[in-house]
Order: C-alpha cells, then structure tokens, then sequence
C-alpha cells in the first residue's frame, strides 16, 4: 500500500489562506503520468538544455553547404530548441516545427530529448517515438496470433492528435509503401491540423525524398525548419570511452 502524503492526507490539495492549492505530490503523480504516456526512455530523462555540451563542435570545420562551422551550427540548432519551448504552443495557429539532421551521434536525440523533458515538466503531453520502433509496434498488429493490448487505430491516432510529436530517427532505413503510407498519414494530418512535429533524421534533406517519398518530404518542408549539427565523431563514443 502506497504511503500517504503527509501534506494532503491523499486528498491531493493543500489549504493555504482559505484557498486550495495541488499538493505537491499531486504534481509529481502528474509528471508521471505524462512521462509514462510520453514514452520518453528512464535514461534520457536527466537531459537538459543545460547539460548540452558545445564542446564537440569545432568551429575549426566548416559546413560546406551553409557557411557556419560546427559550432556556429550547434548554436543556431539550440537556440532553435530553446525558442521552440519557450514559445509553445504558438497561438496564431502556424506551425513552427523542427528537423535535426546530422550524423549518428551528433546530438540530434539528445536535443529533442531536451524539448520532451522542458515541455513535460510544463504539463504538456508529448510523444516520443523512435519510428522503426513505432512501425514495428504497428505491425504486430497485424499477428492475430499475439495479443498487443492495443489496436492499429490507436498507435496511429495517439502519434496524430498528441500536442506535440517527436519523431526520432527517421533514418535511411528499407522504407517500402507500407511504411511510408503510415509516415504520411501521420504528418499530413498533423500538417492539416496545425500540430508541431520535432523529427531527428540521419538523412541530408536533399536525399530525404528518395526515402520518404514526395508527398511526406513536402510536408515535412513545409512544417518544419531545419538545422544541422555537425561532429567529427560520435559523441555517443566519445562518452561511452
């Protein structure tokens, strides 16, 4: 049996001056609803803004395409991701998403983890999924032998109406028509209905149509803006050395 709070009694509020007020355990029990409803991963719960290192991005490299070194890059990239939370939800109904690109471990994750844990401690519910393993969870939909617990219908509608997705890893994987038709469905309705979409993707935007195919890339253009952060190495090894 759950130990009860010692502030509310479990009643969930406080009485101060006449007034109620959420217990402080009421707000914890919140975040952890909505961080379990995120699907953010245990281990990438501590990252924040603050614990971005800059120290990866030479700013002796310089990306050919768009004249910045590596950590002029970075700078723009976050400080996108900071602009992202701090105006979010946009009121005037325009769409202001974001697409990292990027080596593998060049922190394209770690940023969009960063957005996930700034808007849940905000009270706001996100989604966060990882798109091979979302499509896979799609499929065993489809074993009639396995009982899933939840429906095609539902994965697709959780990832369409959620007030803000994340989208991580939409590498260059063996995308075929089925998958693609589900990647579409997702972003063109949220497209349609004016919801923010975070995706992180290893692929070059000017090779994402040869996975994607044109109707989802087009889409993605026209809700996101991208950035890219550039590395020498995988900062993953780096850290793991």
């Amino acid at each position: 049996m759950a130990e009860e709070c010692a502030l509310c009694q479990g009643r969930g509020l406080v009485f101060k001056d006449n007034y109620a007020m959420p217990c402080r355990c009421a707000k914890e029990k919140m975040l952890e609803n909505l961080y379990r409803q995120s699907c953010v991963p245990p281990a990438v719960r501590n990252f924040t803004f603050n614990s971005f290192d800059f120290k990866y991005y030479p700013k002796t490299k310089t990306d050919p395409d768009k004249r910045f070194n590596y950590l002029e890059s970075a700078r723009l990239t976050y400080n996108a991701a900071m602009d992202f939370v701090k105006n979010f939800p946009e009121k005037n109904g325009t769409i202001s998403g974001l697409v990292f690109t990027g080596q593998v471990g060049s922190g394209k994750t770690f940023l969009a983890c960063c957005i996930a844990n700034a808007l849940l401690e905000r009270g706001h519910p996100v989604l966060f999924a990882v798109v091979p393993d979302m499509l896979d969870r799609i499929r065993a939909t489809y074993d009639a032998g396995k009982q899933m617990g939840y429906s095609e219908q539902e994965v697709m509608d959780a990832a369409r109406t959620i007030p803000l997705l994340i989208l991580d890893d939409l590498g260059a994987h063996n995308y075929t028509d089925w998958t693609r038709n589900k990647l579409y469905s997702i972003i063109n309705y949220r497209l349609n209905y004016c919801l923010p979409t975070v995706i992180t993707t290893n692929i070059n935007l000017e090779n994402l149509e040869a996975h994607l195919g044109e109707r989802t890339t087009s889409r993605i253009f026209q809700m996101c803006r991208p950035y890219r952060l550039l590395v020498d190495v995988d900062i993953r090894m780096l850290q793991g050395q």
